[in-house]
């Protein structure tokens, strides 16, 4: 007992050196690689700030083979590479975030996230859809249902588009009833194209139930009776539009020009038309009104008035036609107001434009104020290029 005692007593001071020398060591090597990863992060978020993507991108892979269980070194290096265009590198660093088993549930969100913007980005568009859907009860769920609406946009699948839409609006995310009525009028166009005209019928009337007070059904409406013959039912049509856009009238006023000369409706046209151009004084809308004024003298006056409040070429050019069919001299004062409208529209082209940042200015610089640089202005004018 005596014996086993002594020897007791002598190793466990032994035991004790050992243990506080291990841990030493397992304390330096610590300390050694804590220093090592802060010290890569912080010199790729200096070369991020000094612009310095490549050398960033080096330094923050360095800090991640030091620290390789750490996220937020993979996500600033993802986002580092989807910045950069290299997509394809992105997707391999979210996908190795999101293979990891002890990831936590919101970084495995974000991670799912960020490789739905990757495959985006990339032109992946049905991998896109997959990741954006699978983020749905989320905290990304908002943002992935404005994702999926952008892309069934752009791929033209507007049923889908519209439903997205109004669970964004049932969310709360917003008013997306404008957004609907344009996806109904396409619709509408495209059943229109196949010759199905009941389909467009019934997708019109959804985009005026969308959006009571949107133009584009409208506008498509007159369109369509214009191409049946029904030229009547486009005027009505049209003035519903005139009531409710004024300002959108002008992209079918000569149309509705047409149409009322068409069925005989000129005078009441004219009428109305004059009444719109007092409150919306557009040149589409004055060219309409003068196809529709049977008085030359009017019509000449009613483009000059209209040059001397808004000079434009296409008054101007209104004017020169009604020299040519009338064949009535211009007299001084109609000329000084197309001299006017003319020099106001080549105004902008008599500038010079930088050709390596495109800063544009009426005096012709050595040096480019913009981007500084030496003869990058070529010795022409926009309007001689």
């Amino acid at each position: 007992m005596e014996f086993d005692l002594y020897w007791l007593l002598l190793a466990f001071p032994i035991v004790f050196l050992l243990g506080w020398s291990a841990s030493r060591l397992d304390l330096r090597q610590l300390k050694r690689e804590d220093r090592a990863s802060p010290q890569a992060y912080f010199k790729g978020l200096n070369l991020l700030l000094n612009e310095q993507q490549d050398k960033a991108i080096d330094a923050f892979i360095e800090a991640v083979q030091h620290d390789p269980d750490t996220s937020d070194l993979h996500f600033a290096l993802g986002n580092l590479f989807r910045r950069r265009g290299e997509y394809e590198r992105a997707i391999r660093v979210h996908q190795h975030l999101l293979a990891r088993a002890d990831l936590k549930r919101d970084e495995r969100e974000r991670a799912q996230h960020a490789l739905a913007h990757d495959f985006m980005k990339a032109g992946l568009f049905d991998r896109a859809e997959e990741a954006f859907k699978a983020l749905e009860g989320t905290a990304f769920s908002t943002d992935a249902r404005l994702a999926l609406l952008s892309l069934n946009e752009r791929s033209r699948n507007w049923h889908p588009a519209i439903e997205v839409a109004r669970q964004l609006e049932a969310a709360g995310t917003g008013s997306f009833s404008q957004r609907m009525a344009h996806h109904w009028c396409e619709i509408a166009q495209e059943a229109d194209a196949r010759g199905r005209v009941e389909e467009a019928d019934q997708a019109l009337m959804r985009a005026r139930e969308a959006a009571p007070q949107s133009a584009r059904p409208l506008v498509i409406q007159g369109q369509r009776m214009v191409r049946q013959g029904q030229h009547d039912k486009a005027l009505r049509a049209w003035d519903e539009l005139m009531a409710k856009q004024p300002q959108a009238f002008s992209l079918i006023a000569m149309d509705y020009a047409k149409s009322a000369l068409a069925c005989g409706e000129d005078k009441a046209a004219l009428d109305k038309l004059q009444s719109l151009y007092a409150q919306v004084p557009s040149v589409d809308v004055l060219l309409a009104l003068n196809s529709l004024q049977p008085d030359p003298v009017a019509r000449r006056k009613a483009l000059m008035a209209h040059m001397s409040a808004q000079p434009s070429l296409s008054a101007a050019q209104g004017l020169i036609r009604e020299r040519l069919s009338t064949h009535v001299a211009l007299d001084e004062p109609e000329i000084e107001r197309m001299q006017v409208a003319m020099a106001t529209a080549a105004k902008p082209l008599q500038r010079y434009r930088c050709a390596a940042c495109g800063f544009e200015s009426q005096h012709y610089f050595w040096q480019c104020p913009g981007c500084q640089g030496w003869d990058t202005y070529p010795p022409r004018r926009l309007e001689d290029q």
